[in-house]
This record gives structure tokens, sequence and C-alpha cells, in this order.
């Protein structure tokens, strides 16, 4: 159980990573899916620093009739943190409709590695679904229906760059823990200025909010708000998530991709 809890955790960190309305501007184009880009986060409990969340977009290939990207991301909490304890590793393939068709989650117990692995047949509406231990052992095999195109816990972060100016509230479907659940997100369109410990200067940004239908440690309610950078990649900048005694934030501290830089804000 502490495992499954660690593994939404994690999740959850990943996901709160038309013109904008109340903008007044035009939204500019999604460039989110960029070969070689690396975003690196602090996660923060109030004062203290509690890990990282480093994600990468790796690959860009030719699959079928459709264009697709392997991305990865890393997190691990600090040493000598208290209580805490956290490392776990994502991998997923989507297409450029920001889709999963493949995912593994790998979540270090003690000294093994447990993982999940998804795989979506979209042509059968169907996902084969497996877990293990020590990397390659399946102890469970699934298959189940699915009726949607579904993200998993790291495509889904890629996904709510893409839509960040749409305007829209949506019910994603999201396959956790090998359930099928709902992530509700609310694009609310609010263009703000945020302030981060990486850049002197407040960044411009666009926030979102929306709630996730699991909960996972450190009293994880579900419920998150993001703000991404107001421009073609749609960095995601920060984000908060609400525990029982307060909340957690993810804070941008590291990026590496091509031309960008933040956007400074002029509010």
């Amino acid at each position: 159980m502490q495992g499954r809890r660690l593994l939404c955790a994690a999740t959850v960190v990943l996901a709160v990573f038309a013109p904008a309305r109340g903008t007044g501007q035009q939204a500019p184009s999604s460039h989110v899916l960029r070969e070689g880009e690396e975003l690196t986060y602090n996660v923060r409990y109030g004062p203290f620093d509690l890990g990282s969340v480093r994600i990468k977009t790796l690959s860009r290939s030719q699959a079928q009739a459709s264009v697709r990207y392997e991305c990865k991301a890393l997190i691990d909490s600090y040493p000598k943190v208290p209580f805490v304890d956290l490392h776990a590793v994502f991998e997923s393939i989507l297409d450029t409709a920001f889709f999963s068709h493949r995912f593994i989650g790998k979540l270090k117990q003690d000294d093994r590695w447990d993982f999940s692995r998804y795989l979506f047949d979209y042509p059968r509406h169907l996902a084969y679904l497996e877990k293990g231990e020590h990397d390659t052992a399946v102890t469970k095999r699934d298959t189940v229906s699915v009726d949607a195109a579904f993200q998993d816990g790291l495509s889904l972060f890629f996904y709510a760059r893409d839509q960040l100016f749409s305007g829209k509230t949506v019910d994603v479907p999201t396959m956790i823990n090998e359930q099928k659940v709902n992530t509700r997100i609310e694009f609310l369109g609010k263009r703000d200025g945020v302030e981060i410990d990486a850049v002197d200067y407040p960044v411009d940004v666009v926030g979102f909010e929306g709630h996730a239908e699991f909960v996972g440690i450190f009293g994880l309610t579900g419920g998150f708000e993001g703000w991404f950078s107001n421009d073609e990649a749609r960095v995601p900048i920060m984000a908060k998530m609400k525990v029982i005694i307060g909340s957690v934030t993810i804070e941008l501290m590291q990026w590496k991709r091509q031309g960008w830089t933040p956007p400074k804000s002029k509010g």
C-alpha cells in the first residue's frame, strides 16, 4: 500500500505540471515536444526541500501513421530528508496528439524496483497491463477495455502543456495503478506573473487548476494548480498540490531547451 501511495504521489507531481480567457492575447502556437528538452524541478513543503523531478524528451520517431516521442521522468527525494524515501522512474511513448501508447513506471522499494507496464492498443480498444517486481518478474497481468485515448502518469504532463490555452474544463481518462480514473483540469486562461529562485524577474505565466481521482503520500488530496510559461513552449514554471496541513510547491530550477528562457512578465 505504501508503494502504491508513493507512485500516486509521483504521478500527481507530474500532473500539475483559446486565446487564453481573460488575457486579451492570441494564444501562441503549441511547440511543446522538442527533442533534448530537460526540465528540473525542486519539490518543497513549506521551508523544507523534499526532492527533485527531472523530465526529459529523449527521441522522436515515426510509428505507423503517427510521430511519437519517448519521454522520461526521474523523481527522487533528497538524501537525509526525514520520513521520505521516494525514487521513481516513468517512461512514456506519446504521439503528437498527446496520448499515451506505452508506459513503464518503476518504484524503488527497499532494495528492489517494482514496476507497472501499460500498452495501449487503440484499434482494438484494449490496454494490456502488467505489474511486477525486480524489474522483470511479472506478478500480475490484465487486459482492460478502453473507449477513449488515455493518459499515463507522464504523458499527462505534456497533455496539460498542449491544452494550456484551450479555455476548457476537461475530464482526462488516465491509467494509474492499473486502474482507469479521471483527472479533471480547468484551463482558466488566467495570465499572471510568478517569482522563482532561478531567475531575477517575475515570469509571464498562464494558470490552471484541477483535481485527480487518487490520494497520495503526505496527505495529498488530489487538488492542484499550476502556472505554465506564456509562450509556445508552455513550460511548467510552478505548481502547488494541496495537502492536509498546507501545500507542496514544485518550482522550475534548471532547464535545457534550445533558444528558450522563461518569459518576463510585463505586469
